[in-house]
């Protein structure tokens, strides 16, 4: 199996990152149920990351009903889940930088088809992969699949590739097709994540925030501000951070002026309208000359 220019090394740890991965997630969706927190399932996810020899590659994600990406709990957080949630878990995990990224629907809403639909978008998309394949190919499989269960995809959020210590970069995988698209690459790290919805099938930025990025290290002033910054460029090798796992006092107003200084960056919620519900499925995988190897395997059995 041809694995392009990635390294062994590289194979071997994003490997490893994936086996975790789905280890975690696992004994995640056996916490979400109705009267659990969103905070004990996050930080129990996170604190089983490390356990098995790993690091989150960025906080974890707990999306409920319309919501679609970038939601994770407070440090005070006493959210519970409820008894018709649709819950989105999205598990990051990185070994030396390495990462596999990997998301699940726990639905409560008795939307079941809504959950499949994604689900197999997901399988479609996974026969579309070798390298020489179009992006804009898989992301009509996507939106093929969606489509016929009678749902849209969500068209302004897309899957993407993986490189070392960024969860986020090129390709990016639409949930749509696309004429004159990229095409794969044997040994390119990539995560596939059809979102589909009973919405319009677009989502906007919310009011709450609680995910941040290293933009710039910058010297600042502010006491409070300058001890988040140095734990943010100490600990976090550049990858997402929740407000939650910082160490200073006032975090809430250390990030907002390091936010202000452009030092970092935030990620508010994205969401669908109201009342509407959205699921997801994610793998990542390594493209091959002939297809694909699956990291994050048994995800979904």
């Amino acid at each position: 199996m041809s694995y392009g220019d990635l390294s062994e090394e590289a194979v071997e740890k994003h490997r490893e990152a994936g086996e975790i991965l789905v280890e975690v997630m696992d004994e995640a969706k056996e916490l979400v149920e109705p009267g659990a927190t969103h905070l004990e399932v996050a930080e129990s996810a996170e604190e089983r990351i490390v356990e098995l020899g790993g690091e989150p590659a960025f906080p974890v994600n707990i999306s409920v009903d319309n919501e679609a990406s970038h939601a994770t709990p407070e440090a005070d957080d006493e959210t519970v889940f409820g008894e018709d949630d649709m819950v989105c878990l999205d598990v990051g995990v990185h070994v030396d930088g390495y990462i596999a990224d990997a998301a699940v629907t726990v639905d409560f809403s008795g939307s079941d088809e809504l959950v499949e639909a994604a689900e197999q978008a997901l399988e479609a998309a996974l026969d579309e992969v070798e390298a020489g394949a179009e992006v804009g190919v898989v992301g009509q499989a996507i939106e093929d699949v969606i489509d016929g269960y009678g749902y849209s995809p969500v068209l302004n959020l897309s899957g993407h590739g993986l490189e070392r210590y960024d969860a986020h970069t090129g390709p990016t995988i639409p949930n749509r097709g696309m004429d004159r698209s990229a095409e794969l690459q044997a040994g390119q790290v990539i995560a596939i994540e059809p979102f589909a919805t009973d919405g319009s099938g677009k989502v906007g930025e919310g009011s709450h925030e609680q995910i941040f990025e290293l933009q710039e290290e910058r010297s600042v002033r502010d006491r409070a501000a300058r001890q988040a910054m140095e734990q943010i460029t100490g600990e976090f090798d550049g990858l997402p951070f929740a407000q939650r796992w910082l160490d200073s006092p006032r975090p809430g107003m250390a990030l907002r002026r390091l936010k202000a200084d452009g030092a970092i960056t935030g990620y508010p919620v994205l969401q669908e309208d109201e009342g509407r519900l959205i699921s997801q499925a994610e793998h990542s995988l390594i493209v091959t000359e002939d297809g694909y190897e699956l990291l994050t395997d048994g995800l979904f059995g």
